[in-house]
This record gives structure tokens, C-alpha cells and sequence, in this order.
């Protein structure tokens, strides 16, 4: 029987969401192989599933951690828990045409997680291991509640390519070894004069300590924060990496140390020409810091204009000329006087006189620029 030239909406609109659930899976070529099973042309698949990704973009904002889905409390994985077995870096919850799914930055095109079915999996381990952990609240300890008490057992968790597809690390059982006293001190304080001495004081506290599964003690991730400044390239963003999810569990991905810590992480991917990581962690240090410190406050600009530097590294250089020029004027009225419009007033000359030089010769990375600034 021959198939119809017009479908219905309930039929495109089941069509997109096993796309969507076959993604979520983590099969290979959903489309092309939900196309088949349901004897459908391939390109016409994919008109449907770009256009119900744009409506529902257009029609549904991102939910948050507390929101409900299907009548159940959806409660996420904690942030910085949950790691990419591929690229490494951690994956964030985002809203997609199938809900909330686990997602990592570009370029890694692993195949997203279902939200719902990584938190049940979490969680079931959670009630398997340490129940006790879980308040019972107004209904039994389901495992999407235990879920968010994840960091109190676990040290980190791995993720491949479908939701059970996780690999536990738990917190080391010996006892933490007593950092000498002082030791953190003398090496802040040799930081900037003694470089040299710095680093033989913080790879001695760090002695024996693996930054991919040592649990996180509050005197590691300062050293390990300390330490990251003073080594090149991938060393840097290990131990950066590190301070940044120890400090996180520790205080929470607000706190001004972890805020600090999120910086030390961007700019380490930055000097080993991460430029796409760098870029991410920027934008989102920058939300957190208007979040905490306020729109307007001078840490919040000069990440916003170290992000617009990274945007002129990528090839966006129109983006980054007027992110970097709001960002000036929005600092010179908010903090008249101040050096640091100077300086962001040298990056922009330099970006100027860079691009009039070396016109479009680098190849453009595929990123979202945040919006300009809006001037009040």
C-alpha cells in the first residue's frame, strides 16, 4: 500500500520523539535508522526533527533542578560529578526536544543521556550503598531523591554511551595524609617570587595524591589550585580540573573559591589552546559571577572582556570587537577611573590592529557568542 503524501501531526510528532529517544540511547544514526522502521524518506525525518527542536527552543525555556517532569521531582546530579568517559570534561544538563539530557561542550559529539535514567541509575547506587544518606521526606527513597546526595558517597562519576553506562569512583579508603603546617602559606607566598619553590612545596603535599580519583580534601584542592598556575599545558589543566570539582563538592559552584577556581581552570585550557573550553567555562563563569557579585561588577567584566579575547582566538572577531567594546563602556560608568578599563582599552587596539593584519586567517570554530552587553 502505498504511503501517504501528508501526515498528520500525531504521526510526525511520535516520529520525532523515537529520533530523540534513539539519541538518548545512544544508537548510531537515529534518524536514518528511525526512517527506516518507519519506512519514511530520511530528509523528511530531518525537516521534522530540525523543526520541532526550533519550536520547542522557541516555546520552552530551560527548566531548573527542582522542576517537575511527568509529575515526579526531577533532581539532578550534583555540578562537576558527572564526567565524559570521552572527552573528560564534565556534562551538563540541558533541555532538548526529549527533555533534559546530559550533554558535553563541543567539539565531542558523543551521544547525549537521558537525565531521568543517569539520576535512577545514581540513585539506585546511592539506596544500594548508603540509604541512610536519603531522608525519607513525604514518600518512600526513590532513587531520583537519592540522586542528589550523590556527592556524599561518590567521588566521581563516568559516564559512556547510554545511562548505565557509568563508571563509579569511590572516595580512597586509607586516611588523608596531614599536610605540614604552613606549608599552603609558604607557597602562596612564593607563588610570584620563587616559582621554582613553589612548585617543590605543592608536589610535596600532592605527593601520592591522583586528581582523576583521590577524594577531595579541603588542604588537596588548595594546593592543587596553587599548583595549576605554575605547569604547562596538560598538567596545568589536571591539577586545575581538580581544585575546581574539590572545591566545588567542598563549598558549592558559587563560592568565591570555586568561582576562582572555575577561572584558574579556563585560563589553563586557554594557554594549551583549548580555546572552545576556555570559552564555555568563561561564559559560564561570567553568568555565575552576574548571579552572585551583580551584572556590573568588575570581576564580572573582566571575564567578560578575557571571554571576548577568547572569541578573537576562535576567528569571531566581530563578536568579540563588540562584546569587548560594550563590556569597556559598561566598565569605565560603573568603575570610573578604575586600570582596568586601560588595559581592556590596550586589548581592544591590540584585537584592532590584529585583525586588520591578519584578516580571516584563522577557521572559524562553531560557537553561540553571548549577547552584547546592553547598556543601561
Amino acid at each position: 500500500m502505498a504511503q501517504p503524501r501528508t501526515y498528520t501531526s500525531d504521526v510526525m510528532t511520535d516520529a520525532v520523539r523515537q529520533v530523540e529517544a534513539a539519541r538518548a540511547a545512544g544508537r548510531r544514526g537515529p534518524i536514518s535508522a528511525v526512517a527506516r522502521e518507519l519506512n519514511l524518506d530520511r530528509r523528511l525525518l530531518q525537516s521534522w526533527v530540525t523543526n520541532a527542536r526550533a519550536n520547542a527552543a522557541a516555546a520552552a525555556p530551560p527548566p531548573t533542578a527542582s522542576s517537575t517532569h511527568t509529575g515526579v521531582d526531577l533532581v539532578l546530579l550534583p555540578d562537576g560529578l558527572l564526567h565524559c568517559r570521552f572527552c573528560q570534561h564534565p556534562m551538563t544538563a540541558v533541555f532538548t526536544w526529549a527533555g533534559l539530557v546530559y550533554d558535553c561542550p563541543p567539539p565531542c559529539r558523543r551521544p547525549v543521556l537521558n537525565a531521568t535514567a543517569v539520576a535512577s541509575a545514581v540513585g539506585l547506587v546511592v539506596l544500594r550503598h548508603a540509604a541512610h544518606l536519603v531522608p525519607a521526606l513525604t514518600h518512600p527513597k526513590a532513587a531520583s531523591i537519592a540522586a542528589g546526595h550523590a556527592h556524599r558517597l561518590i567521588t566521581r562519576i563516568t559516564a559512556g554511551t547510554h545511562p548505565s553506562d557509568l563508571r563509579i569512583t569511590w572516595p580512597t579508603t586509607r586516611p588523608p595524609r596531614p599536610v605540614p603546617p604552613g606549608h599552603l602559606h609558604l607557597a602562596r607566598n612564593l607563588a610570584t617570587t620563587d616559582p621554582q619553590r613553589a612548585r617543590t612545596v605543592l608536589r610535596n603535599v600532592l605527593t601520592g595524591i591522583d586528581p582523576t580519583t583521590t577524594a577531595t580534601e579541603i588542604a588537596y584542592a588548595e594546593a592543587a589550585h596553587l599548583l595549576a598556575p605554575l605547569l604547562p599545558g596538560e598538567a596545568a589543566i589536571r591539577w586545575a580540573d581538580y581544585a575546581h570539582r574539590g572545591l566545588t563538592h567542598l563549598h558549592g559552584p558559587t563560592h568565591p573559591h570555586t568561582l576562582t577556581a572555575a577561572h584558574t581552570l579556563a585560563t589553563a585550557h586557554r594557554q594549551a589552546g583549548h580555546h572552545q573550553r576556555a570559552y564555555h567555562l568563561l561564559r559560564e563563569l561570567a553568568e555565575r559571577l552576574a548571579a552572585t557579585a551583580g551584572s556590573d561588577a568588575h570581576p564580572t567584566l573582566a571575564v567578560r572582556a578575557t571571554t571576548a579575547l577568547v572569541l578573537h582566538d576562535l576567528g569571531h572577531h566581530h563578536a568579540a570587537h563588540t562584546l569587548l567594546t560594550d563590556t569597556i563602556d559598561r566598565h569605565h560608568r560603573a568603575h570610573p577611573g578604575h586600570p582596568a578599563t586601560a588595559r581592556m582599552t590596550k586589548h581592544l587596539d591590540h584585537l584592532r590592529q590584529r585583525h586588520t593584519t591578519d584578516r580571516d586567517s584563522r577557521p572559524r570554530a562553531a560557537v553561540n557568542p553571548p549577547a552584547p552587553v546592553v547598556q543601561a
